[in-house]
């Protein structure tokens, strides 16, 4: 494996975990908290960070890892082949599907939804906490299973790769 190569998994690994670690935090406390405020201020709340999600770091890594994601899969399952092969492999489609896959069907429909919501409505407090609250957070707790698991997946794969180098020497 070439040094590039390398430290793109490297980078990935730590990308996954990283994205991996925001969504545990709206699956973790964010949304609970959200859910507490009685209806109004966690629409409102959840409607700003839902626009502001679209700047910069968070975004960048996201997408730019669902794109390096198919590039990892391809590399894990042609290039590297045998075992660790399929662990990269795996790691790649984990994080395609889970992750950026749940979120464009299950959890881009709902802040749609939410953002065309006017505040104040008790059709929208409802909505919030009865559909909103529960779904979002379990979708998004499918994305974060699967950026962790991406991450400890391709650390495997990682460390499979290096350790079989490292003995042939």
């Amino acid at each position: 494996m070439s040094t590039p190569v390398f430290f793109f998994l490297q980078f990935s690994i730590l990308a996954y975990a990283l994205v991996a670690g925001v969504f545990l935090a709206f699956s973790d406390f964010i949304m609970r908290s959200l859910a507490h405020t009685g209806g109004d201020g966690g629409v409102e709340a959840m409607q700003v960070i839902n626009r502001e999600v679209f700047r910069w770091v968070f975004m960048a890594l996201f997408l730019g890892m669902a794109a390096l994601s198919l590039i990892i899969a391809i590399y894990g399952g042609y290039f590297v082949g045998g075992n660790p092969g399929k662990l990269i492999a795996t790691a790649g489609l984990v994080y395609f599907i889970g992750c950026f896959g749940v979120t464009v069907f299950f959890n881009v429909p709902m802040n749609e939804a939410l953002a065309g919501m006017e505040l104040g409505s008790d059709g929208t407090r409802d909505y919030w906490l009865q559909t909103y609250v529960p779904r979002w957070t379990f979708w998004n707790s499918v994305r974060t299973a699967a950026s962790a698991l991406s991450a400890a997946l391709l650390m495997f794969g990682l460390l499979w790769i290096t350790q079989t180098q490292s003995q042939q020497m």
